[in-house]
């Protein structure tokens, strides 16, 4: 009887499913045609730290076709960008220090990759939050969400 309770118990834990560890990054790729491959990220609240890896997977250089990665709160994506076409290209066209970017990587050209990391702690529930190319004009149609969940 024992022995059957201990059978039963051991295929009863190896049906259960395992719980996955939250994805605490994503990689992102941007290309020639001035598109990111995702339109949406969601980061969950149990990461400490959301790192967003980016790929120019096209082949022109920065100065046509640079690409970064920007976030902010939906609220501030206008300015954010208005300001950075200011700073220009040797800033990357983001605005230096400007506290409303929450995260952005460097301003890359094809075959180029380039890291940000963001602070899961500085993203609030319920903020409607954007990721976009801050490189002039791109924005327009090089954007997307980001969820905290």
């Amino acid at each position: 009887m024992i022995r059957k309770l201990l059978v039963t118990a051991l295929l009863c834990a190896a049906a259960t499913p395992v719980l996955a560890a939250a994805q605490c990054s994503v990689d992102i790729e941007a290309n020639d045609a001035m598109q990111f491959n995702k339109k949406s990220i969601d980061v969950s609240k149990s990461c400490k730290q959301f790192t967003v890896n980016l790929k120019h997977v096209g082949k022109m250089p920065k100065t046509a076709m640079g690409h970064n990665w920007v976030l902010t709160a939906k609220a501030d994506e206008q300015a954010v960008i208005s300001d950075g076409s200011k700073a220009g290209p040797a800033a990357d066209y983001i605005k230096a220090g400007d506290a409303r970017v929450i995260a952005h990587t460097k301003l890359i050209g094809g075959g180029e990759s380039a890291t940000a990391t963001i602070p899961v702690a500085k993203l609030k529930a319920g903020t409607d939050y954007v990721f976009f190319c801050s490189f002039p004009g791109h924005a327009a149609i090089m954007k997307g969400t980001l969820k905290l969940n």
